[in-house]
Parts: structure tokens; sequence; C-alpha cells
């Protein structure tokens, strides 16, 4: 065994981009349809490999990829991405000795069932727009982490939303107001309390699910009733509001991160030498812009009860 002297080396190695596509059939004719983009890493012994060449102790790269599809393969009944990438790391723990934990990464791709005249269609799908994330560690003992998340959430209100009482100094041109345009592009990304594979709930498609009522649960939070709506006072107090609400509605949910850019919607006023005004802004007429912006990030989380 080759050993390092007065260094330490910290490694893993994997495979990423594997993309792959899964058909299920049920037996009244309705499909069902799931693309993954697939990125795995392995924490292993393989320290040879390393510092004298040695490969022995190496999972090959190209046979990760394969696996995803044998995996694939083998799931005869629809799952869903939190599952699939369960079910890879528990693989990649159990069948190689030297893997000590697996860490899978999974980018779903949002294609949605469409319907015709009302009537979903039995497999037709079209592409949607915000993704489905998630990221699940196993080690050899079943200890668990995982992650799930939604990335290219854009949402916007066309009013309901303020921003006054900020820091003014010399370098402040931003007028106050309590009306204006509210766009952000969401990446939430929350992680569940589940910490072992024995621990986690038995029901199909379980983190489907849950992943479309935390998303649903967000959306309302930022809008509002559908008539009258929520007023925001800043990107940060909806952002509050929203992780907030997803904590409270959902207990196996220990914390989320919200990242929500605030993208700009400016104002136009158009005036002239020979015309004073070409366009007079009346919360009508605005330029979009996403460059520059602001960034606005939290993390909410629950505070562990002292025994």
């Amino acid at each position: 065994m080759a050993e390092l002297t007065g260094l330490k080396l910290e490694q893993r190695h994997g495979k990423s981009r594997v993309r792959v596509a899964r058909v299920w059939r049920d037996r009244d004719g309705k499909h069902h349809f799931a693309e993954w983009s697939v990125n795995i890493s392995l924490i292993s012994d393989c320290l040879p490999a390393y510092v004298s060449g040695d490969n022995s102790d190496i999972v090959a790269t190209d046979t990760m990829k394969n696996t995803v599809y044998a995996k694939a393969k083998e799931c005869s009944e629809q799952l869903s991405a939190e599952d699939f990438a369960i079910v890879l790391a528990k693989h990649f723990t159990s069948f190689y000795q030297q893997v000590t934990a697996a860490i899978v990464n999974i980018v779903e791709k949002p294609w949605e069932r469409i319907s015709i005249k009302g009537q979903q269609h039995e497999h037709g799908f079209k592409l949607g727009s915000e993704r489905h994330t998630t990221e699940v560690m196993v080690d050899k003992s079943g200890t668990l982490r995982l992650t799930s998340g939604i990335e290219g959430l854009s949402i916007l209100k066309t009013t309901k939303s303020g921003f006054e009482g900020f820091i003014r100094d010399q370098y402040t041109m931003l007028p106050e107001t309590r009306e204006r345009m509210m766009a952000t592009e969401v990446t939430a990304s929350w992680r569940y309390s589940f910490e072992s594979l024995s621990s986690l709930p038995l029901k199909p498609l379980y983190f489907t699910e849950r992943y479309m009522d935390v998303k649903e649960v967000l959306l309302n939070t930022f809008f509002g009733p559908s008539k009258e709506g929520v007023y925001s006072p800043s990107v940060q107090a909806t952002l509050y509001e929203m992780a907030k609400a997803v904590l409270g509605r959902f207990p196996d949910i220990s914390f989320i991160q919200l990242k929500m850019p605030n993208l700009h919607f400016l104002p136009v006023n158009l005036p002239s030498k020979d015309k004073p005004v070409i366009v007079k802004f009346a919360d009508d007429v605005f330029l979009p812009t996403d460059e520059p912006h602001g960034t606005i990030q939290a993390t909410l989380s629950r505070l562990r009860s002292k025994m």
C-alpha cells in the first residue's frame, strides 16, 4: 500500500452529465417520462492510483456511466429523481468494497404532459421551464444526506411591490417607491430531515409530490390571493415569508435556501429636444434588464431543541 508522508490527500472522482431518459408504460396505455442529467462522485480508497499509478482500486468513470443506464432499465416502476439518485448511491457504496461514500446529483429536464381539448394526452409532452434538482450522499453505513431543489423558476408581478426606507447617502440615486414591478428567478434548495436509508418514506413518488407541493407554497406566498395579491416591501421580506411558509408546511424539511435576484423593469420616460415628452411613464412602459441586477439569498433552518 502506497503511503503519504507529511501530506494529506483528499480526493474523489466521478462522471458528469450522464444523460438518460426513461419511459414507463402503464397497463392501460398511459406513458410516463423522465429525462435526467446525472452527476456521480465517488469517495473511495484508491490512494495507490494517485501516488504510484496503480489503478486496481479505481471504479472507471465509464463504468459509472454504464451503471446509470443499467439501473434505469432495472427501475421498472416510475420513480422520482431523488429515488433514482438513492438507487445509484446505494449501488456504488454496496457493490464496490473500495467506495466509502457516493454523491449523486440529478437535474431533471422539465417535460410536462400536454392536454388536448382539456384532456391529458396519453403519451404527449412539452418542455417546461423550471428544473427539479436533487443531491444525495450515501455512505457504507447507510447514512443519508438528501437535498432537493428548483432552478430557473421565473416569476413576476406587475404591482404590489415597493422599496423604501433604505440607507441614503451621497451615492444613492434610487428613488423610494411603493409601486413597482417585481421579478426574479428563484433558485431553491431544501434539506430533508431523513438521516438514514432506513428512515426514508416508502410511499411511491413521495419526493415528486413533495417537490410539487413546495413549489406551490413558494408561488402562493410570492403572489398572494388571486384577486388582491400581497404587498412586498422588499425582495428580502418576500424571500423570508416564502422560506418560512415552506418550513411551516413541511415538518420533514430541516432547512431551505432561496436565491432571488432582483430582475429590474425600469420606467421608460422619453424626452427630446423638440418634444418635451415622447413617452411619459404611467406604470405602463418598462425597459426589462437583468444586467446588473440585485442578488438576494438566505437560508432558513430549524433550531435544534436542547436536550
